[in-house]
C-alpha cells in the first residue's frame, strides 16, 4: 500500500516530499504545488491543501516578512468526506498512488516498527474519543480513534469512523 509507505514517512521523517518544519510557504508550494487555500490570521498563515494542512509563523515576531512552518498535519480523517481528485496534492498522488479514505492504525504501526522506530501511547494527549501516540525520535503524533460513538448515541458513525482508524498525523 503505497499511501501507507507516505504515512510512515511522515510519521518517521516529520517531512512531506522533502519539506517539513521551518520550510517556508514557498518550498511547501514547490513541493505540493500552487492550488491550495491560504488563510490568513493573526499574523499567521494556515495553508490547506486538503490532505495535508500547514501552518506558519513569521521568522520575526511583528514584523512582515519571512514566514516558516511551524506545524503540520495530514488529516487522514478529510479523506471520508471529500473523494475529489484535489483532496489528495497531485504530486502525492503521482508518487504514491490512490489514497484510501481510512487507514487502521495496526498497519501504520508496523510500518512504521518495520522502518526501525517505536511508538507509545502519549497519555497526555489522550482523550475518551481520540488516542495519541509519539513515534520514537520524531516530532510526531498519531491520532487514532478511541471511540466512534463519544456522545453514547449508540448509532454507528454516520461518517464512516471506526475504531482503531487513524485520524491525523500531526507534526510540531
Amino acid at each position: 500500500m503505497p499511501a501507507l509507505d507516505f504515512y510512515a514517512h511522515v510519521a518517521v521523517c516529520a517531512e512531506v516530499l522533502g519539506v517539513g518544519l521551518g520550510a517556508d510557504p514557498e518550498a511547501w508550494e514547490a513541493a505540493l504545488g500552487a492550488t491550495c487555500l491560504d488563510v490568513p490570521g493573526r499574523g499567521l498563515l494556515r495553508r490547506d491543501y486538503g490532505l495535508v494542512e500547514i501552518n506558519f509563523s513569521p521568522d520575526q515576531p511583528g514584523l512582515q516578512g519571512r514566514m516558516s512552518c511551524f506545524g503540520f498535519g495530514v488529516k487522514i480523517q478529510r479523506l471520508l468526506y471529500d473523494q475529489s481528485p484535489n483532496t489528495v496534492p497531485p504530486p502525492l498522488s503521482r508518487k504514491y498512488g490512490q489514497f484510501a479514505p481510512g487507514v487502521p492504525f495496526k498497519e501504520l504501526q508496523a510500518a512504521i516498527l518495520a522502518l526501525g522506530h517505536t511508538i507509545e501511547l502519549d497519555r497526555h494527549n489522550t482523550s475518551s474519543d481520540m488516542d495519541c501516540y509519539r513515534v520514537s525520535a520524531s516530532a510526531a503524533r498519531i491520532h487514532v480513534v478511541a471511540d466512534p460513538d463519544p456522545y453514547g448515541s449508540g448509532d454507528p458513525d454516520p461518517d464512516g469512523h471506526h475504531r482503531g482508524d487513524v485520524w491525523s498525523i500531526d507534526v510540531w
